[in-house]
């Protein structure tokens, strides 16, 4: 699939580029994605809930009163969870493993086919590098407004915005980037189905893609 390419002042170069079937050119599976995206946001889950024993419970230390001859029944803690400020039974605690395991091929798969899905949609953007004249969001915001135009940019905000996928760190990239409300930023490497179905679109710098199709390979 042949795509545009972009430079670094986000306007179209006379050159296309092909993108590697590898990773743009797959059938959808959507009970594979389903399953990867199930996955991820499970192991993304964080255990806040948690709620005490009946052992983890301040006090309870004494007998409430003698076994016998007083004519109740009979007790051994006042920290048992039938009485009132007790320890609670069968709670929800933070030892909980919610975690479910995917495979890493499998993973890797998914990702590629919601690539594919985005490609065919003509949501995958291409640049030839991001180099700005400086870490300043007025470049980062004149670069997205030459390459999204006005229809792509009116997508963009109504949408998830775009996600750029950066082929390594760079710190003034980033802080150009990151006060623009409708862009994420991230690296390729550490790209999931589940963060590409976040966002409408998604930027690629040449190199990143190059790595993608290694991975692929």
């Amino acid at each position: 699939m042949q795509v545009k390419v972009y430079n670094s002042e986000g306007m179209e170069t006379e050159t296309t580029m092909e993108l590697p079937s590898g990773v743009f050119g797959l059938p959808w599976n959507g009970d594979l994605v389903h399953q990867v995206v199930t996955s991820q946001l499970a192991n993304m889950r964080p255990q806040v809930a948690h709620v005490k024993h009946r052992a983890e419970v301040r006090g309870g230390g004494k007998k409430p009163w003698r076994q016998k001859g007083t004519g109740r029944a009979r007790h051994g803690s006042i920290r048992s969870p039938i009485w009132r400020k007790g320890g609670v039974t069968h709670g929800p605690t933070k030892e909980r493993n919610t975690d479910k395991k995917i495979n890493k091929k499998a993973a890797k798969r998914a990702l590629f086919t919601v690539l594919s899905a985005k490609a065919k949609d003509h949501e995958v953007v291409v640049v030839d590098a991001l180099n700005f004249a400086s870490a300043k969001t007025k470049h980062a915001a004149i670069f997205m407004k030459n390459i999204a135009g006005n229809d792509m940019m009116a997508r963009m905000k109504k949408g998830n915005g775009v996600l750029v996928a950066l082929s390594e760190t760079s710190r003034e990239t980033r802080r150009a980037l990151r006060n623009i409300p409708f862009v994420g930023i991230d690296e390729a490497r550490n790209l999931t189905a589940w963060e590409a179905l976040q966002y409408k679109f998604i930027m690629f710098p040449k190199s990143a893609i190059e790595n993608l199709a290694k991975e692929a390979s």
